[in-house]
């Protein structure tokens, strides 16, 4: 696949984003990875999978440059439906899937992030979701998945400020839970895995069904209602001034339309 490269040893496969400069995920990358998720869950050789990105970050999220190409806040909507629903699809994998994030998780990318089931940080990666510098809003369960992770007060603070967090940070705020010198990240993931990969399938995958009967049907009406307000937003004047502004590498100016 263009932008996924992956290996297995010891019932473990090793997923890499690789998708210069900042692993920005286009809709071409999370096809890709819905596919690979594919195959990945028909391969008996495959246990827990750990996903991680090559070069200086393992993403900075959604490619905003495919952002103009959204002539309707429906197109926008749909989009944001498809994100949701391949993270939906990761978060319940019925093995495994490990994050390892150095660099920074941002955006869509820590949104991937909090769909996978495990989050191991370096102590500097920084995570947050922007959205709203570019006048949008985040889109692929987002608002939902931070809210549960960290609770209301923390998730509007990130939110809201756009300011992102330390990978230490994210450890106390129970948004990831070890962290390490950069250098170890992968290495310490890829160790959790092979340990997890020892146990009987069977019962590793009736674990993470039943870690996932704590979502309620609140969570899916309010990501059923995010697509919606991100269909909304992303056709104002703001969203468009917010889009530009990033593309041109300047501050954006909101007029509040």
């Amino acid at each position: 696949m263009k932008f996924l490269e992956w290996k297995t040893e010891d019932f473990v496969a090793v997923v890499t984003i690789n998708r210069p400069k900042a692993n920005a995920l286009s809709r071409e990358l999370l096809a890709q990875l819905g596919e690979l998720f594919d195959r990945l869950e028909a391969d008996k050789m495959v246990r827990v999978i750990v996903l991680h990105g090559e070069g200086r970050f393992f993403s900075a999220g959604a490619d905003i440059k495919e952002f103009t190409a959204l002539t309707s806040g429906d197109l926008a909507s749909e989009m944001a439906k498809k994100g949701q629903a391949l993270f939906e699809k990761i978060e319940k994998f019925p093995k495994p899937v490990i994050v390892a994030i150095h660099g920074a998780a941002l955006g869509g990318g820590l949104e991937l992030a909090m769909a996978c089931h495990m989050r191991i940080v370096s102590e500097t990666a920084k995570l947050g979701l922007p959205e709203l510098t570019l006048g949008i809003i985040p889109g692929y369960a987002g608002t939902q998945r931070l809210t549960r992770m960290v609770g209301k007060g923390k998730a509007l603070e990130m939110i809201l400020t756009s300011e992102a967090i330390s990978g230490k940070e994210a450890v106390d705020w129970g948004l990831a839970e070890r962290c390490y010198p950069e250098e170890e990240v992968l290495p310490k993931a890829i160790a959790l895995a092979k340990q997890m990969a020892k146990k009987s399938p069977q019962t590793v995958k009736a674990v993470l069904e039943l870690a996932n009967t704590t979502k309620t049907t609140e969570f899916y009406k309010g990501v059923e209602r995010e697509a919606e307000l991100f269909g909304q937003v992303f056709n104002t004047r703001d969203a468009k001034e917010g889009v530009q502004a990033f593309l041109e590498k300047r501050e954006p100016t909101f007029i509040g339309e």
